[in-house]
């Protein structure tokens, strides 16, 4: 039996990979901040993050934090990896991070080169934002009276439960370095899916699509983070809300 670690795997997306790689018969060790017994910050590594790696044939690397931090978590699992023997790395990470300019992408991306530079087996899968995210940004945005969004630009949302199948089955498989993109069905500009939100849960606010400045809105704008030629996911952004929402929007 193979026993594998998913960092991060109490969070939206380690959850489901867990709970997949526990239906294919793996033992599956839990890593996050206050998940026992391997509670583990990963920023600060140490002795309790050798004892969680030690004797995982594979780790699959999901934590991440918005708290910042990124990278010294993946050199201490990287180096903990490397002491124990781990010969698979699996690391979940986003379309566009070398196109587009953003802070969280570019720490993605230094990730992803430390995942690569490690010497262990690794596996590096990029997809396009969840469904579940863009909820939570609709979510916040539509606390005001007016839903406020950056004019011109697209997204393409995959389904978390399917990024969740083909990452626990990378995990299964060999190293494979860096493999496929995988993006949603559908690009759609964000304020359909934006008015998507509002019909499905019954909600009315204006939507005004702003103008901004700076690269990384380019980036953005100029759809660097999509990945058209890869839209392998099969639920759409609607059918994710009306399973969440129900009949919300027909009151």
């Amino acid at each position: 039996m193979t026993t594998i670690l998913v960092t991060g795997g109490t969070g939206t997306l380690g959850r489901l990979v867990t709970e997949r790689l526990r239906a294919g018969g793996h033992e599956v060790r839990v890593l996050s901040r206050h998940s026992r017994p391997y509670a583990v910050d990963l920023r600060e590594g140490g002795s309790a993050l050798d004892a969680a790696v030690t004797g995982a044939d594979t780790v699959v690397h999901c934590a991440t934090s918005p708290r910042g931090g990124d990278e010294r978590a993946a050199r201490n699992l990287i180096a903990a990896a490397r002491r124990a023997g781990v010969g698979h790395l699996v690391y979940i990470s986003i379309v566009g991070v070398d196109r587009v300019p953003f802070g969280y992408y570019r720490t993605k991306l230094a990730v992803e080169r430390l995942v690569e530079d490690s010497g262990l087996g690794w596996t590096v899968l990029r997809t396009t934002q969840f469904h579940d995210l863009l909820l939570t940004f609709f979510q916040g945005m539509a606390k005001a009276p007016v839903l406020l969004l950056p004019a011109r630009v697209k997204d393409q949302p995959v389904d978390t439960a399917e990024v969740a199948e083909r990452l626990s089955g990378l995990a299964r498989e060999t190293p494979a370095g860096r493999v496929e993109d995988m993006g949603g069905p559908e690009v759609r500009t964000l304020d359909s899916l934006a008015r998507a939100y509002l019909r499905a849960t019954g909600r009315r606010r204006a939507v005004v699509k702003v103008p901004l400045r700076g690269a990384a809105y380019h980036g953005f704008r100029d759809g660097g983070h999509l990945t058209p030629g890869r839209a392998v996911g099969r639920r759409t952004f609607d059918e994710f809300l009306a399973e969440r929402f129900g009949g919300a929007g027909r009151r």
